[in-house]
């Protein structure tokens, strides 16, 4: 798709590998690494994909779909997919435990949650809950910088984090933070808006947005 086209669907940005077929290479954002198995308008709970392959805490992650839905994972959590039983402990390393009983990790699951932040649709990032939520089975994909630059546009996404329920707000803000600023590679003009805005957002409480940016440009 040359830069034409590019511009006149932002969808393309927002595109899964398996349904553009830009390039026959592969890249490792756009291999998806999880898949809905629980979905609402607010959040979704996703299955990684390999266990322990969840996307990190505060990685911006899109859903497939007709209309491409954004999230920021909040919560990763493995456990076992056998009811009213836990896993115990061996005393032994995963790679002893995988050459000894490595029928004990076929019970095992890794699982992660998503905050919807937002969706796609055809005049570009639209920042506030998606009109249905993602389709059960639909696959998950890790943001690259390039779609994280062109949803964050404006940030109005952090108002969602800042109203969650349930949520470690000011952590997942600060992990949210981190991806954006990296993804705008320092630019100062973002990093002036986006200081102005979340002073907003607080209400000018300058000690929650001192620790916040304090620990956000660490």
């Amino acid at each position: 798709m040359n830069r034409v086209e590019e511009l006149s669907n932002p969808l393309s940005r927002f595109m899964s590998e398996e349904s553009n077929a830009v390039n026959a290479s592969s890249d490792s954002d756009q291999a998806h690494v999880g898949e809905v198995v629980e979905s609402s308008t607010t959040e979704l709970v996703a299955e990684a994909r390999q266990l322990h392959g969840a996307p990190s805490f505060g990685r911006f992650v899109r859903v497939d779909s007709e209309v491409p839905i954004v999230g920021i994972v909040f919560n990763v959590f493995t456990h076992s997919i056998e009811p009213n039983r836990r896993p115990t402990a061996y005393g032994k390393t995963e790679d002893e435990l995988r050459l000894e009983q490595p029928q004990i990790f076929e019970l095992l699951r890794t699982e992660f949650q998503a905050l919807v932040i937002g969706y796609i649709d055809k005049t570009g990032p639209v920042q506030i809950l998606p009109p249905q939520p993602a389709r059960i089975h639909s696959f998950v994909h890790v943001c690259s910088e390039e779609q994280i630059r062109t949803f964050t546009h404006t940030d109005d996404y952090m108002r969602c984090i800042i109203n969650a329920f349930k949520v470690p707000t000011d952590e997942l803000l600060i992990a949210a933070l981190r991806q954006t600023m990296r993804a705008h590679g320092g630019d100062r003009a973002y990093l002036v808006r986006m200081g102005k805005d979340l002073s907003r957002l607080l209400g000018d409480d300058y000690d929650r947005l001192s620790s916040i940016v304090r620990r956000a440009a660490y």
